[in-house]
């Protein structure tokens, strides 16, 4: 049975879906105003893992993943660039599917934008108005009153005075209370407005995804996911919008995957310490990127330098060495084989791809010995349940950026000549010539090959 972490508990659970054998998902996305960085890949990748593996264990799934299209950065960089906001949001969203594709990330069922439920989110601010839980300020703007949810702070495990003291809130005098977030800002110049029953203005961030959710997935729904930084105030303050609205519980299960950090520091655009996907990628193959990413724990901090690419790329190797040379044909998993039954130990536990990834690495071991075909079909098979393994092998190991393939065909005709007519200094000259440009050669009973290191 599969567990999951709730960080709304903080404790595993056994999941149990709402309706049997139907899943639905909510997990929130970019905010298009520049490229994705490697801290949006992990959750692409993360949550695209999650989604494959419950449709791999038989469950329906509706996957929702929203974009932020409409919010005060956009806004800012739109009018820094002279530009409509609908024009620097489609740029970065093609942008997004792009990266998003080349990391393997299949697309959600639905991807709703901001600009596009406008009216959901009004309906949903002027129902908390109707209950008593939000209020129309001297300036326009329409506040959540956050003493009012009783429940305010059950996914950060803080009280509301708790909250007041140890986290930053902005200050604004037309808030009745400092801890207040804002539903509906009024109009200003230079940005896009909406019309309301409050004046024109546009929403707060927070709003966004309550509306968004409720009308993809209904008022209840089985998990909420995200990043860790937005656990709070952004995830506590949907459930405040949300419960108060609907009346209630918003979601079961809320999964929030760890930090990529860079010396020990969170990567933000904010921090100005990221590495935009389109740059990683330039250095690396996509696959690597996302095999560095799932060999972590979702949860854990995952640590990021070229080092730790390196070693992805070097272990990803390894388990391509085992398909080198095979034609696999893709069928389904047979689950009641002791390694399959492993990975899905692991997978059930939490989504433990390290410890399904080690099945892997298990099984390219077996099949490096005996090259069963049936061994490496489930090596091949359980790679793609985590969007894995799906290249042809000796593509993928000849990699990028190391020179023409006829190049490196003649360089080994060279040697082998060398080696033929006894002039091992020569031969081993060209060996050491290709180390350099990163390519190692393998000498076996059926001819030379190479691989990139």
């Amino acid at each position: 049975m599969l567990n999951i972490f709730n960080t709304l508990t903080r404790q595993k659970e056994t999941f149990t879906p709402i309706k049997a054998n139907h899943v639905r998902m909510y997990v929130c996305g970019m905010t298009v105003y520049d490229y994705c960085h490697l801290g949006h890949a992990r959750v692409m990748v993360v949550f695209d893992m999650v989604a494959r593996w419950l449709r791999a264990s038989g469950y329906a799934l509706t996957y929702v993943r929203n974009i932020t299209d409409v919010d005060d950065k956009i806004i800012q960089r739109a009018n820094e660039n002279n530009e409509s906001i609908t024009v620097l949001t489609q740029r970065f969203i093609d942008a997004m599917d792009e990266d998003a594709m080349r990391l393997g990330v299949l697309r959600p069922d639905i991807e709703p934008r901001a600009t596009t439920h406008i009216h959901a989110m009004i309906e949903m601010i002027g129902k908390l108005i109707e209950k008593g839980y939000a209020y129309c300020a001297d300036n326009g703007d329409v506040f959540y009153a956050v003493r009012r949810f009783n429940g305010y702070g059950k996914l950060s495990g803080k009280s509301v005075d708790d909250l007041r003291a140890g986290e930053r809130v902005e200050v604004d005098t037309f808030k009745n209370d400092p801890m207040d977030f804002v539903l509906w800002k009024s109009v200003k110049p230079n940005e896009p407005n909406w019309d309301s029953p409050w004046g024109p203005g546009r929403p707060g961030w927070h709003i966004e995804c309550s509306a968004m959710s409720g009308q993809h997935l209904g008022a209840h729904f089985d998990i909420h996911g995200g990043g860790q930084d937005l656990q709070f105030p952004h995830h506590e303050n949907e459930i405040a919008q949300s419960e108060a609205t609907h009346g209630c519980q918003m979601a079961n299960y809320w999964m929030h995957n760890g930090f990529v950090r860079v010396d020990d520091e969170k990567m933000s655009k904010s921090l100005g310490n990221f590495f935009t996907i389109r740059t990683v990628l330039e250095q690396y193959d996509a696959e690597v990127i996302r095999f560095f990413i799932l060999r972590a724990h979702y949860r854990s901090p995952l640590n990021y330098s070229h080092q730790h690419l390196d070693d992805a790329k070097v272990a990803l190797t390894r388990l391509y060495t085992a398909l080198r040379g095979v034609t696999v044909t893709e069928h389904a998993v047979d689950w009641s084989h002791p390694q399959a039954l492993r990975f899905k130990a692991a997978m059930d536990d939490d989504f433990n791809t390290a410890e399904a990834m080690a099945v892997l690495f298990d099984l390219a071991n077996e099949a490096n010995k005996d090259k069963s075909a049936n061994t490496i079909a489930l090596l091949k098979n359980l790679g793609a349940v985590l969007g894995l393994l799906q290249q042809d092998a000796d593509a993928f190991m000849q990699g990028k950026g190391v020179g023409d393939d006829l190049d490196i065909q003649a360089l080994i005709k060279a040697r082998i000549e060398a080696k033929s007519a006894k002039n091992f200094a020569e031969a081993d000259r060209i060996r050491a010539e290709l180390t350099d440009v990163g390519i190692l050669l393998e000498d076996t009973p059926q001819g030379t090959i190479w691989r990139k290191a």
